[in-house]
């Protein structure tokens, strides 16, 4: 059974107010078009894809999709219908036509495999296929801006595409539309010329991409960050926390801007806080940006004994400049000593207030090595961190 995807994307998105056609728009370095291309062009039940363009934008499109393979443009009409049919009568003048076709928005990028799996098993059974989700919210109808009625929730769906056909019989029904009828999807045509279509559940992420802000905070980003600092091999008296005999100041090291009383301190160009420069690094890799020793070299004498947090300060400035916001952090500790946890709740607070983010949403754990190791031998502590930043707008 030959299976064609059909994907009308000869419209203009006006109604997203963006500058260019809103299906040229990139989320994560990639057009909405090649988004939804790509999801049907590696199903290995879909034999081809037509895509339905308008002239302005055919040869930005033509660049958008040449590397995938068995991708044909067709020209677009002024309505979603026409640009469909104009497809419908381009498969119907090849040498061997499909057997079905599955008609999809192009500003629908999120489809899943699953998705088309689910709507070409329900075609093949039943002959049609129409992606379709219940309606959770109040249905009512309104007239001069009051409410006017009610529609019973139960029986209510909203439509998504894909929507599924065989060939034979959609074409039929397109080449029976008239200067009357007015349809806003396939199976509108489908009802009204072939017969009531059967439903298949699609997903609430399937969404179709309308307005400017659906484009927003689309896109998120993960990094992890490893940091290691050894201590020091002689015992260093340095100025710092004031220790349990009075009168006498104790070593120390930073963590997360905590300095913690113990009897070496760690080796380091700057402060040496090891959890802030993992931190540092998981966020900037995150964003694809250079790791810290790019920013903050340690032959830059400015960066001798720098304060850490301050220069986790000027990285969120750094992945913020690309478009980011911090989501979240988790850090992982692994230290013999010095004993961390009455510090935890301080580092959080500290690292929060710099990334601008709750207290919630930073994660600390410290352990130990278990004796193993140059960390079990207690010659350093490393850190582990993971990030999750959010794009503030993909626009």
């Amino acid at each position: 059974m030959k299976i064609i995807a059909v994907i009308p994307a000869a419209g203009t998105g006006t109604r997203a107010g963006f500058s260019n056609n809103k299906i040229l728009q990139k989320i994560g370095g990639v057009s909405v078009l090649a988004r939804t291309v790509s999801a049907f062009a590696r199903n290995e039940a879909v034999a081809g894809v037509f895509v339905c363009v308008n002239g302005a934008d055919r040869e930005e499109i033509s660049r958008e999709l040449a590397p995938f393979k068995n991708i044909r443009l067709v020209s677009g009409g002024k309505t979603r219908t026409e640009s469909v049919k104009n497809a419908l009568d381009a498969l119907a003048a090849l040498p061997c036509p499909p057997d079905y076709v599955l008609v999809h928005d192009a500003a629908r990028p999120y489809v899943s495999q699953k998705i088309i799996d689910n709507c070409i098993r329900t075609m093949r059974s039943h002959g049609s296929a129409v992606c379709a989700l219940p309606c959770t919210d109040t249905l009512i109808r309104a007239q001069s801006g009051m409410i006017a009625g009610r529609y019973d929730r139960e029986t209510a769906y909203t439509l998504q595409t894909p929507q599924g056909f065989g060939f034979t019989e959609l074409l039929a029904a397109y080449r029976k539309i008239t200067a009357e009828d007015e349809f806003t999807d396939d199976s509108g045509v489908y009802a009204k010329y072939v017969a009531p279509p059967f439903l298949f559940i699609g997903e609430r992420s399937n969404i179709k991409l309308t307005f400017r802000e659906d484009f927003a905070m689309q896109e998120t980003r993960t990094g992890i960050g490893v940091d290691t600092h050894a201590f020091a091999v002689a015992e260093t008296k340095q100025r710092g926390v004031v220790g349990p005999n009075s009168g006498k100041e104790e070593p120390f090291i930073v963590l997360g801007g905590v300095r913690i009383p113990h009897g070496r301190k760690l080796s380091a160009h700057s402060d040496g806080d090891v959890l802030c420069h993992a931190v540092m690094d998981a966020l900037l890799s995150a964003a694809g940006l250079a790791d810290i020793g790019h920013y903050f070299p340690d032959t830059d004498p400015q960066y001798k004994g720098a304060d850490s947090l301050t220069m986790l300060a000027k990285v969120r400035e750094l992945i913020e400049n690309e478009g980011y916001c911090v989501g979240n952090i988790s850090a992982a500790i692994v230290a013999e000593a010095p004993k961390l946890a009455p510090h935890i709740a301080k580092m959080k607070q500290n690292l929060a207030d710099v990334l601008r983010i709750s207290e919630t949403a930073v994660g600390i754990s410290a352990g130990t090595n278990e004796g193993l190791g140059y960390l079990g031998r207690g010659e350093g502590i490393t850190v582990i961190a993971n990030v999750l930043l959010y794009k503030k707008q993909i626009y």
